[in-house]
């Protein structure tokens, strides 16, 4: 298989590429993220195996991609597309959750390096105390917890799909996504700028500016707020994702 490296323009593009495919069924693109919302809120309530709702994270994503490429081709969009990573090569799909279940796991506990354990406590439903939280070692924790994320993401960014798609065995579609995002580094940082001014810089803004406009003392819930704005956002980013692998894999064609 080869791999393209595209541009930082490239990877720019991959977030307004992500909210043309959302606009084609942006109905049935939000009743997606809703079911899958849904689905790992009571899986990750379940008694014990809770935890195994991260694990369900690359099958998922396959069927987000499928649902991209849907739009894509203007085909009918389903909800049934959801499931598309369960339908094709599910163990393999279940073992990169699984790594990617360890890896999160070895994240977490590498943390309590930096802050004892509250950052840890805080990731896993736990309240730690607020001076914990304001804490300079805190801080380091989350910056920690931050740069190792990195390379977990590059793993697993298009591991699922190429299991899925190019049948390739998951330690094979795990080294193929490790390098396929380390050589389009340029791609990823434009993408990553501007993920961040759409899913940060800009929300921040809005909400700030709301807040002066009312003197700290807004009318409304912040969830109220942000909310709906997350709905709109996780689809995009979702279709982003699939901009993504057909700009670097252009040359292959999906299975």
């Amino acid at each position: 298989m080869n791999t393209r490296i595209v541009s930082f323009a490239s990877g720019a593009r991959w977030v307004a590429e992500g909210w043309r495919l959302f606009r084609v069924s942006p109905v049935l693109w939000l009743a997606l993220v809703f079911a899958y919302l849904m689905i790992l809120v009571t899986v990750s309530l379940l008694p014990v195996i809770g935890l195994a709702a991260w694990a369900l994270h690359p099958a998922f994503s396959v069927g987000f991609m499928a649902a991209s490429r849907s739009c894509e081709q203007r085909d009918k969009l389903e909800v049934g597309l959801l499931f598309d990573g369960f339908r094709g090569r599910p163990a393999a799909q279940l073992v990169l959750g699984c790594i990617y279940l360890a890896l999160l796991a070895a994240l977490i506990g590498a943390t309590t390096i930096a802050d004892g354990g509250s950052l840890a406590r805080w990731m896993l439903g736990a309240k730690p105390e607020r001076e914990a939280l304001q804490s300079i070692e805190f801080l380091a924790a989350l910056l920690l917890a931050a740069a190792l994320y990195l390379p977990i993401m590059m793993l697993l960014w298009f591991a699922p799909v190429l299991v899925a798609w190019h049948a390739m065995a998951p330690p094979q579609a795990l080294f193929y996504s490790f390098f396929a995002s380390l050589l389009n580094w340029r791609a990823f940082l434009g993408y990553g700028m501007v993920a961040a001014l759409v899913t940060v810089v800009i929300p921040f803004l809005v909400l700030g500016a709301l807040l002066f406009a009312s003197a700290g003392r807004p009318g409304f819930n912040v969830m109220t707020l942000m909310f709906p704005l997350l709905m709109f956002l996780m689809p995009t980013l979702f279709a982003s994702v699939y901009a993504s692998y057909r700009d670097v894999f252009r040359s292959d064609d999906a299975a």
